[in-house]
């Protein structure tokens, strides 16, 4: 039993990643297209990216907590 816990750790783990990776890669692929566009706007892009990818990665640091907190609490 204990080691399906293990594994169900090792997939929402997993999951969280790959979504984190992907969205944050798709987001700054985007910036940078619209950067290589309109290169004079690259200040006004570059700060309208950053707070959208801290909430994004505290969003993935916040459920890496919440799967282990599910699972110490079992």
């Amino acid at each position: 039993m204990e080691l399906l816990y293990i594994a169900g750790v090792a997939i929402g783990l997993g999951l969280i990643v790959i979504g984190a990776g992907l969205g944050i890669g798709r987001f700054t692929a985007a910036a940078a297209e619209s950067i290589a566009r309109q290169p004079s706007a690259a200040a006004q892009i570059t700060g309208a990216v950053q707070l959208p990818l801290f909430l994004l990665e505290g969003v993935a640091i916040l459920a890496e907590v919440f799967v282990f907190v599910v699972v110490l609490m079992r």
